[in-house]
């Protein structure tokens, strides 16, 4: 599934295929997609397909098209201190995303069939948290991920405001996935090639909208061979922060909007505006007047100076096109230098060096991070 629009060159080069697409339309979701490069969760020799507005299996490891998630993303209408459930959660791509949205008071959890895969999304993670700049950016509710089949959590687990099922899911098993649902809460999952959304609007009603025609590998059944039992999946407990934590939160929260006062601009990675080339109008020069009818028509009249002075508007047209080239390229290499320098950046992490406290510390306020 997917194809829908034009692949990329790079992570920012696909959001703005998709922007232009219309796949994504909000602003945090746009920032969202911005802040976690799709192709840091292909495998090594993988990675070139990464920017395709297609899927991607390798064994049991999946990602949807990047369509598919961007209407997901904005079909769930996440906002700030929100609990999400993730049926078939994968690498931990959309679950990242969300984790940026919702932010540190919210609840992220990912429930994935696969115990490799669960190990894989952890390391995604790990390697989000220690080396990307975007971590820095943006308050982030971590996500949680556990080894089972959402078909076996138990019907009287907590509830959650937002899930979504990244599997096909079979009529007869839609009710499995509502009554994890809080009241006016929004469920999004793919039932019978459609990808659907589902807002709980009371104890016992509901409401669908269609978003997506899709094709999605079915949900895996529950597992009755020999007429065992199987194990039930329990959910991650929602906990709440300890002082420690939410000490970092709101010490990194008030130092982030200090730096951001003080330059607005540092650290923000902007893309580079395309130049547009100027037209130089050519002008004839209208050397007589003719009758047509009862109207006086002008009328060019070819001669040996009108030649030369096409010539002559021919190279200078040319001379400034060379000139206006050149000056576009100098122009995108300091561009380009600019974004590579300020990639480099870290306000936030300044910030807190800067601080008169302890190593270990500024070390916990940096969650670890090296760099």
């Amino acid at each position: 599934m997917g194809g829908a629009v034009s692949a990329g060159e790079d992570n920012n080069d696909l959001i703005d295929n998709l922007k232009e697409a219309q796949y994504i339309r909000t602003g945090r979701v746009e920032q969202a997609f911005r802040a976690i490069d799709r192709g840091d969760y292909y495998l090594d020799g993988y990675r070139d397909n990464a920017y395709k507005d297609l899927a991607w299996k390798h064994g049991n490891i999946h990602l949807s098209a990047p369509c598919i998630y961007s209407e997901v993303m904005e079909a769930l209408k996440l906002q700030q201190g929100l609990s999400f459930l993730n049926l078939g959660s994968g690498t931990g791509y959309l679950s990242t995303m969300v984790g940026l949205i919702i932010g540190p008071f919210g609840v992220n959890h990912g429930v994935e069939l696969h115990t490799d895969v669960v190990e894989y999304a952890k390391e995604k993670l790990d390697d989000f948290i220690k080396n990307s700049d975007s971590f820095d950016k943006f308050e982030f509710c971590e996500p949680i991920f556990v080894v089972g089949n959402c078909l076996e959590i138990s019907s009287d687990s907590h509830q959650y405001d937002r899930i979504y099922c990244g599997a096909g899911v079979q009529k007869d098993h839609e009710n499995d996935m509502k009554i994890l649902l809080k009241v006016g809460g929004i469920l999004v999952m793919p039932i019978e090639d459609q990808l659907i959304q589902i807002t709980r609007t009371g104890q016992c009603s509901w409401e669908s909208k269609n978003i997506l025609a899709v094709s999605f590998t079915p949900l895996v059944q529950k597992n009755r061979a020999e007429g065992s039992k199987p194990d039930a999946v329990d959910l991650p407990p929602v906990t709440v922060r300890s002082l420690q934590d939410l000490s970092r939160v709101y010490i990194r929260r008030t130092l982030r909007d200090l730096t951001n006062e003080e330059c607005p601009d540092k650290g923000l990675v902007q893309r580079a505006p395309q130049k547009r080339k100027r037209r130089r109008c050519r002008l004839r020069r209208i050397n007589t007047y003719i009758f047509v009818g009862n109207q006086l028509i002008p009328q060019a009249m070819e001669s040996d100076e009108d030649e030369q002075i096409d010539q002559e508007q021919h190279k200078e047209d040319q001379e400034q096109q060379e000139a206006q080239e050149k000056e576009q390229e100098e122009e995108e290499e300091r561009d380009i230098g600019s974004i590579e320098i300020l990639k480099t950046v870290n306000v936030l992490r300044d910030k807190i060096m800067t601080l008169p406290l302890p190593e270990s510390l500024k070390t916990y306020l940096l969650y670890y991070r090296e760099k």
